[in-house]
């Protein structure tokens, strides 16, 4: 089975303290774009993904930042709705932070380690997974003969085997790198978001140094859950990746 991993940062998200339920998308340092990038990530309409892991990368301070991460084949006690999430999240900031370079599980399936977005990218890099930054700019993800399946191609789509690359979702991007991708077998996937805010140069450098492909979801920029969902639909029907 294909893993699906998606990376997404939290450029004002609290990596410790408290998270105000009641004000998510303000005070919270919009916690609420983190909590759906989870959910889409994660829930089907009944039920939830099995091959997909979310990390969220809680940068707001104070302190060093935190990496939360929900693998979603032992998770357990996560309701869909963005308040139950930032409940879970809000418990886990509360906690002191293992040792840098150390994940702890701190309820089923779910998990917390210092660090930010170099240390995912170095863990993604020494997994083997190939990075690759989508760009509005840069060509589509799918390749120029992609078609959607017909009824009969839908009925096999359980056959299909689709390929192991890492895929950075942002705005920005020189686009050089306009080759076609090569997807391996039986690998993971992975994507990385931001929030509302685009990554900073330290982020940026980071990105550079360990992405060397790019490709686009369309010209326009929209909201990371929504990117989450497209991914999902583009794997799930088989559409032919460059």
């Amino acid at each position: 089975m294909i893993e699906r991993r998606f990376a997404i940062v939290g450029h004002r998200a609290p990596s410790k303290g408290k998270v105000n339920l009641n004000d998510l998308s303000g005070s919270s340092g919009r916690i609420d774009v983190l909590c759906r990038a989870v959910n889409t990530a994660l829930f089907l309409s009944h039920g939830m993904r099995k091959n997909t892991h979310i990390t969220l990368h809680l940068m707001g301070g104070p302190g060093m930042g935190r990496r939360i991460w929900f693998d979603s084949r032992s998770l357990r006690g996560i309701r869909v709705d963005e308040r139950s999430i930032a409940g879970h999240i809000s418990k886990i900031i509360q906690q002191r932070a293992p040792a840098i370079g150390q994940w702890e599980e701190f309820s089923q399936g779910l998990w917390h380690s210092p660090g930010g977005l170099l240390d995912t990218l170095k863990e993604w890099s020494n997994e083997g997974v190939e990075i690759i930054h989508l760009d509005v700019n840069a060509p589509t993800l799918w390749a120029d003969e992609a078609h959607l399946p017909s009824t009969n191609e839908m009925k096999n789509l359980s056959n299909i085997e689709l390929g192991g690359e890492v895929q950075l979702l942002d705005g920005e991007g020189n686009g050089e790198n306009e080759t076609d991708i090569e997807m391996s077998v039986d690998s993971s996937i992975g994507f990385i978001l931001s929030d509302d805010q685009l990554f900073n140069q330290s982020e940026i450098n980071s990105i550079s140094e360990h992405a060397d492909k790019s490709g686009s979801l369309g010209p326009t920029w929209i909201q990371g859950h929504s990117a989450i969902a497209i991914i999902h639909q583009l794997l799930d029907l088989g559409i032919k990746l460059r």
